[in-house]
């Protein structure tokens, strides 16, 4: 289980400089949470890869900046919009394709968007999705997300059981928290097809603190990972406004590691 971070934390420090930053304080491992179009070109991404590449740095997981537009690109009432929403998705399964990542993150159907598409027809929509993702070698993962369906646990389950094949997850700790669901709880129902962790912390006054000044104790969910032999990333992603100086990053980091190793 390797400790990484999110270049989301730095957020709205460009990306580039965000992954300077980062791996000046030690991080070598990455999500990469992309912000404009023009960061997936060829030769921006190549640059990119370059850098990390010198830095002996991963990425392990992508991003996309269009999470708020999946409601209406992908799970509309508009069957074209999808057909057309899963190839303009390719573009981001190249780009983790591109710089050696093997997971992008969706969030999925805002629980506010008018959309009447039943929880089967959203399954099958992330199974044609799936099968586009593997054609580059990459796997989608649905992410919990507060005020979408996917805060639910029973449509968590629900999508094991419709799409046992295509199914796979990302477990965020700050929004299972937010939908009032214990994090391990949902990670016990993802079960073997948990394939990453956004890890972060929560106080009563601030619902993102960093996971070392937190009321919530991971220390569960880590012993659970690491008693079913989870062997995937375990990602630090917080919010800027939770941290005054990067440097707070690396004690984090400390905190996280000597949990992990102690189990």
């Amino acid at each position: 289980m390797q400790t990484g971070i999110s270049t989301g934390c730095l957020y709205p420090m460009l990306t580039e400089e965000s992954i300077h930053t980062l791996t000046s304080l030690g991080f070598r491992l990455f999500e990469i949470f992309f912000n404009s179009f023009s960061e997936l070109e060829t030769d921006f991404l190549d640059r990119l890869h370059c850098f990390l590449e010198q830095q002996g740095a991963a990425v392990a997981s992508v991003h996309p900046f269009t999470s708020s537009f999946e409601s209406f690109l992908l799970f509309s009432n508009y069957e074209r919009r999808f057909l057309d929403g899963v190839t303009f998705y390719e573009m981001f399964f190249r780009t983790a394709q591109r710089l050696g990542a093997d997971k992008v993150i969706l969030h999925g159907l805002n629980t506010s968007y008018r959309s009447t598409i039943s929880d089967r027809e959203y399954f099958r929509r992330f199974a044609v999705l799936q099968e586009r993702a593997h054609c580059y070698g990459v796997t989608l993962l649905q992410e919990n997300v507060s005020n979408f369906r996917s805060r639910d646990p029973d449509f968590l389950r629900a999508m094991i059981q419709e799409i046992p094949e295509h199914a796979a997850f990302v477990l965020d700790i700050k929004q299972a928290l937010r939908s009032g669901t214990d994090p391990l709880t949902i990670a016990q129902i993802m079960g073997s097809r948990l394939r990453h962790v956004h890890i972060s912390g929560s106080t009563s006054d601030q619902c993102c603190v960093l996971p070392d000044r937190s009321d919530y104790d991971c220390r569960p969910l880590l012993q659970y990972l690491k008693e079913t032999h989870y062997d995937d990333p375990v990602i630090l992603e917080v919010y800027r406004f939770s941290f005054e100086q990067p440097e707070e990053l690396i004690q984090s980091r400390h905190f996280l590691e000597n949990i992990i190793h102690r189990y």
